[in-house]
């Protein structure tokens, strides 16, 4: 079981399209988080980045970026790159430096500025680089495999269009009380069955916008936080970057095919079943502790995966969950009381840390206008290319 560290303070700097440097968007907040904190940019001692691959060197280098944003203080400092759990990655690093001892107080920002239309790699010719090649090859853009993934649920287990559309509902509903999500309209069915199909059997209300955006968080060792007036802090109690275990049975983006599993057998759990599992398991923590869980919705089917992928259900189930209003803001399990990408948007570095920072509001009683009563424990899942995931467990 591992040593929690505290959560001191939590920023976001709102999503959209704002057209601003990257930093610009991580600065608001890291200022927040420290000032939500109440700890001096002076006493952080270490400040981890997480890299923005298109806004050039400074995105590279986004840890030393925010550092000298801020004012050099003489922190330590590092950078992480995890694709779409890199702000998960990057709290990670700064979660084991404090474990070991090396670290007291550290900031960690995401931020993005993305460009228009759907995310693809950059420009180039890369012949051993697999998500240049599925856009060369194939033409598939991230939609095109959502849409696989939609009509495997489909086939599998019964799901229907109106399903994936009310997962876009329900999360419309919750954001219109996020003062820090883009999109704050509430949508129907129909407004969604109706909307432009992208990739059958995916509508353009299913799938996720890109957007402009930041998140930070403030951690400390749970001793900093006592002597400093935080004893109930939430609580990170586990972080999951765990890898795929071959054979991966399971088409993952960006590659195109799977591996056989013929002679070695099929493991014990998909990789991103394994993501959350392994986030259980160090933090001595059970699915059913579970209060409430951001999952990434990329788009409105991959919500449904991730309940089950979670252990929220069983297998099959999450439709049924979602049908009867369990997955809402006073159901059994609510699933994105922030909105969730659908209302946010994409800024990769920074989602995995906006979903710290709704559950550490949520564990704490300050979402106001989408508060789950009484929540003690929280979950996040992300996914990333190349083998990347990742999922928080925190505790109050």
């Amino acid at each position: 079981m591992s040593t929690p560290v505290a959560i001191a303070g939590v920023g976001m700097h709102p999503w959209g399209k704002w057209g601003r440097n990257f930093a610009t968007y991580g600065i608001h907040a890291a200022r927040a988080a420290l000032a939500d904190a109440g700890i001096a940019w002076t006493d952080v001692d270490l400040v981890v980045g997480g890299e923005t691959v298109r806004n050039g060197y400074a995105g590279y280098v986004a840890g030393s970026t925010f550092a000298n944003a801020l004012g050099w203080n003489g922190a330590r400092v590092a950078t992480s790159y995890a694709a779409c759990a890199t702000g998960a990655q990057a709290l990670d690093t700064a979660r084991a430096r404090i474990l070991a001892g090396l670290s007291e107080v550290a900031l960690v920002v995401g931020a993005d500025t993305t460009p228009k239309g759907f995310l693809a790699p950059n420009a180039g010719e890369r012949w051993d680089d697999p998500d240049w090649l599925r856009f060369r090859l194939l033409g598939m853009t991230n939609p095109a495999y959502f849409a696989l993934y939609a009509r495997r649920r489909m086939d599998l287990y019964g799901a229907t269009q109106a399903d994936f559309a009310q997962v876009k509902v329900k999360n419309a509903r919750h954001g219109l009380n996020n003062p820090y999500a883009r999109y704050r309209k509430e949508v129907s069915v129909d407004d969604v069955l109706t909307s432009a199909v992208v990739s059958d059997p995916l509508h353009l209300l299913d799938i996720c916008a890109t957007s402009d955006g930041a998140a930070a968080v403030v951690v400390t060792s749970v001793e900093y936080a006592r002597r400093h007036g935080l004893e109930d802090a939430v609580r990170i109690e586990a972080i999951s970057t765990v890898t795929p275990t071959f054979p991966n049975t399971v088409m993952d983006m960006p590659n195109l095919s799977t591996d056989p599993s013929g002679v070695v057998g099929i493991p014990e759990h998909t990789f991103k079943e394994s993501i959350g599992h392994a986030a259980y398991e160090e933090a001595g923590i059970s699915p059913e502790d579970v209060d409430v869980a951001e999952v990434y919705d990329l788009s409105t089917a991959l919500e449904l995966d991730w309940i089950e992928d979670l252990g929220l259900c069983p297998r099959g189930e999450a439709e049924s969950l979602l049908r009867a209003g369990d997955t809402s803001l006073g159901g059994r399990i609510p699933v994105n009381p922030s909105g969730g990408l659908a209302c946010f948007g994409e800024a990769v570095p920074a989602q995995a840390l906006a979903q710290v920072c709704e559950l550490t509001w949520q564990l704490r009683g300050q979402a106001e206008g989408r508060q789950v009563e009484g929540a003690r424990v929280g979950i996040t899942a992300n996914q990333g290319l190349f083998g990347h995931g990742s999922s928080v467990l925190l505790a109050r």
